[in-house]
């Protein structure tokens, strides 16, 4: 057996450790072994050989279209975060590989359009990932300061949710919203204000479940003056922090109002009319109660999942998972300064994910993350851009102008 047969026969022996892992189906084996069996032959695949065989699977599996119901779902059900795992790749390792392999293999451009359209759907993601912990830890005690939990029994439960399970679930509940509207899911300025709509929401379960008023942070300069003495009911109407959020975490509160409006409020109404989140749908209130609590988030999970296995599209849970940096592919501390650990899962990342890593573009401006450490964040950025078109637009009437419209005529 020649050198280069021994090469591709141990490389085979870990496509099909790889395929078994991932209990890949035949069809997308098939074809994406021979993809990788062409490459090898036609190119230098320098570096590890598993991320390669990961990047041929991936593409196989988005080739293969197989239909649900009355329509199609964009892969076969292999999750992207399950490839990177189990081909030990990190999410930018992979995002640089695949760029390469689309090149090698003269991929159509729909294919590449929707792997751009996937890392700018991260890039926005990792952006405000970083804006989602220090505004959380503004608003929410931090878990060290929860008492330890009471063991319970079987009957016993359903107990009051912790802070760090509010903090995954606020999370969960951002990444499923984002990912059902694909027209806002990779522009970074309404994106955080979904994000900011998502927190409102939560803050106002809090402050109306009496019970959970504990969950807050009293120094969040949001809350009413009184919020611990007053009862705060349902039935009193639905409170708003949109402008308070907005104004200590610069956002736009026009533009979040708008977002609250036509986007998020419709579909939360939508989780709760199919009880995805329970409680009360009149006033969207309730799912923080104790007897609630534990099946809205886990069906929540569940249909989040579905979504991203539907679609191919990432599991955005990846940044508050275990091991997230390395999964990611984020060099540094993982775990936020002076935060402790109460569970498994809870701030993950610290709140500076070194943005050199990202060699990414912005979905605003089309340049690099981070040039220098002196310019401004892309959020910041965008915010201030569109502050000032608000400012210019001040005062002005709807629909062009007498003289725009008389010189649109001559164009």
């Amino acid at each position: 057996m020649s050198d280069e047969e021994d090469v591709m026969q141990k490389a085979r022996t870990r496509f099909d450790d790889l395929c078994r892992a991932l209990n890949m189906d035949e069809e997308a084996s098939t074809e994406a072994w021979k993809s990788y069996e062409s490459m090898s032959r036609n190119f230098t695949l320098e570096g590890n050989e598993l991320h390669w065989l990961g990047c041929a699977l991936y593409v196989a599996c988005r080739s293969s279209v197989p239909t649900v119901g009355k329509g199609t779902a964009e892969g076969n059900y292999v999750s992207l975060t399950r490839i990177l795992r189990c081909s030990e790749m990190s999410l930018i390792e992979f995002f640089s590989k695949l760029r390469k392999w689309q090149d090698m293999t003269n991929l159509p451009q729909d294919f590449r359009q929707s792997t751009d359209r996937l890392e700018r759907n991260f890039t926005v993601s990792a952006v405000i990932f970083k804006k989602y912990v220090p505004i959380f830890k503004s608003i929410f005690k931090a878990p060290s300061e929860e008492p330890p939990r009471v063991h319970r029994s079987r009957k016993q439960r359903r107990h009051p949710c912790t802070v760090s399970e509010v903090f995954n679930f606020c999370w969960v509940l951002f990444v499923h919203a984002k990912g059902n509207f694909p027209m806002i899911s990779d522009d970074l300025v309404n994106s955080y204000h979904l994000l900011l709509c998502a927190f409102d929401l939560v803050l106002t379960n809090a402050l109306m479940c009496n019970a959970r008023k504990d969950l807050l942070n009293p120094d969040f300069k949001g809350l009413p003056e009184d919020f611990n003495n007053k009862d705060y009911r349902p039935s009193a109407g639905h409170f708003c922090f949109i402008q308070q959020l907005c104004e200590l975490h610069d956002g736009l509160v026009l533009e979040a109002k708008g977002v609250k409006e036509h986007f998020w409020k419709p579909f939360i109404r939508k989780l709760f009319h199919k009880r995805i989140l329970r409680g009360k749908e009149d006033s969207l209130t309730g799912f923080l109660d104790p007897m609630n609590f534990g099946d809205s988030f886990l069906s929540l999970s569940r249909l989040y999942e579905e979504h991203v296995l539907a679609t191919g599209s990432l599991d955005e849970r990846i940044f508050t998972g275990e091991g997230a940096n390395e999964n990611i592919g984020t060099p540094g501390p993982c775990l936020c300064e002076g935060m402790e650990n109460q569970d498994s899962t809870t701030y993950r990342l610290s709140t500076n994910i070194p943005t050199l890593a990202l060699k990414v573009s912005t979905p605003l401006t089309g340049t690099r993350y981070i040039q220098e450490v002196r310019l401004s964040s892309p959020l910041s950025s965008a915010m201030k851009s569109l502050g000032r078109l608000h400012t210019m637009l001040s005062g002005t009437k709807h629909g062009p102008s007498a003289k725009l419209t008389e010189t649109l005529r001559y164009v």
